[in-house]
């Protein structure tokens, strides 16, 4: 009978044993997965993204470096030709350095006044106003107006004899104005036009969150201290609202040497070149002519050039951009 129980018990410790690593497992994998580190978990939930740009960005980027370094019409095979696509453009392209003036020309002009018009309409905004939410509506609406659709908008505006402007200027006995038919004036014209869709957007939002971050007591200090409007706003915002200042400048210039789209659409570079921008120079070089090399070459261009000029930005901004936590 002893040796009856003592075989039972055995019997019930090897099921137990034969169990326990099953057990001990499951329980090892939940402590694993409960375990992983925040950052590990961040890089499961943006590993689409990630597979997304190596595929459709990374992947291309990298064909058209080495597109750059060849001779390539599509219907052909490359032909490799190392850096004579760079050599060109930089010095044989009557185009090259013309377009990247006007883009040049587009930025310095276009990127201050934008600042400067969405900080004051920001300003505005901020006071404690009547109707505020509607103005802010109301500036905001030529910003959702598409690319396409407001070139054409302004090109009928603007035509030399059949638009509302010159009709205006006439009916008020002035001359007609050739706004985007004269070399001398389409520039100017379209910067116009980008700062009517530009100046109540984004950026205008940007500068208005940060305007109502300030914290009250500081303004009520200066107050105190018999410190004026524009004291207060020298001394006291622009400081504290100087790296919204230093982030939409980086934005800011990206943007105005990327000016495609208003070109191509209202006067396709015209007239005689007057409107020729970088990007479209790019675009004509890859698409109309089929030079897909030389294109790549003058996209890889436009890379470096912005690339240095945004770390010459974070260089000099050092020297004027203002945070709270240094």
């Amino acid at each position: 009978m002893a040796q009856k129980k003592s075989l039972i018990s055995t019997a019930n410790t090897t099921t137990v044993d034969a169990r326990s690593p099953a057990l001990s497992i499951d329980q090892s994998r939940g402590r694993s997965r409960r375990h992983l580190k925040p950052s590990t978990w961040g890089y499961i939930f943006i590993s689409p993204w990630i597979l997304g740009f190596l595929i459709f960005s990374g992947g291309p980027l990298v064909a058209s470096l080495f597109i750059s370094l060849t001779e390539y019409d599509i219907l052909s095979s490359p032909n490799f030709v190392g850096v004579d696509n760079y050599r060109f453009a930089v010095s044989e392209d009557p185009l090259f350095w013309n377009s990247l003036w006007r883009t040049t020309y587009f930025a310095i002009v276009a990127v201050p006044l934008g600042l400067i018009g969405s900080l004051a309409l920001a300003v505005l905004l901020n006071q404690a106003l009547r109707a505020t939410t509607f103005f802010r509506t109301l500036y905001f609406l030529p910003h959702l107006t598409p690319a396409v659709a407001m070139a054409i908008l302004w090109s009928w505006l603007l035509h030399p004899t059949l638009g509302f402007a010159n009709n205006f200027l006439t009916g008020l006995g002035l001359p007609e104005f050739a706004w985007l038919t004269s070399r001398e004036t389409v520039i100017p014209t379209l910067i116009m036009i980008s700062l009517w869709a530009g100046v109540g957007g984004n950026t205008m939002l940007i500068f208005l969150a940060a305007l109502q971050g300030i914290p009250r007591d500081l303004e009520e200090a200066a107050e105190l201290d018999g410190a004026g409007s524009w004291n207060k706003f020298k001394v006291i915002t622009l400081p504290l609202i100087s790296p919204v200042i230093f982030f939409n400048l980086i934005l800011g210039i990206i943007a105005s040497f990327q000016v495609f789209t208003l070109a191509f659409v209202a006067t396709d570079g015209g007239p005689s070149y007057g409107s020729w921008f970088f990007i479209l120079h790019i675009y004509n070089q890859a698409f109309s002519y089929f030079r897909l090399g030389y294109g790549s070459a003058l996209a890889w261009i436009f890379l470096l050039i912005v690339l240095a000029l945004t770390l010459f930005n974070f260089v000099v901004g050092r020297r004027w951009v203002y945070y709270q936590g240094e």
